[in-house]
């Protein structure tokens, strides 16, 4: 299930729930039970240069250049 942000329109306190999509945009309860309105917004993903994560390329075997020669 995606993972959605809250803001408080009062506050600008930030909240985070994990919700099936359909039910993203239902409203959501004060945690501190103090009756603020939140609404969802738009999360903003960041990757950083020179990030470690590889990128699959080639073949399952691992090869960028091309059919996989290993047999696997």
């Amino acid at each position: 299930m995606p993972l959605y942000e809250y803001v408080c329109e009062e506050d600008g306190e930030v909240i985070e729930l994990i919700r099936p999509m359909g039910r993203a945009d239902e409203p959501v309860e004060d945690p501190a039970g103090r009756g603020r309105a939140f609404r969802r917004r738009v999360s903003a993903i960041s990757v950083a240069s020179g990030s470690s994560v590889p990128i699959a390329r080639g073949c399952p075997c691992g090869n960028p250049d091309g059919p996989c020669s290993t047999g696997r």
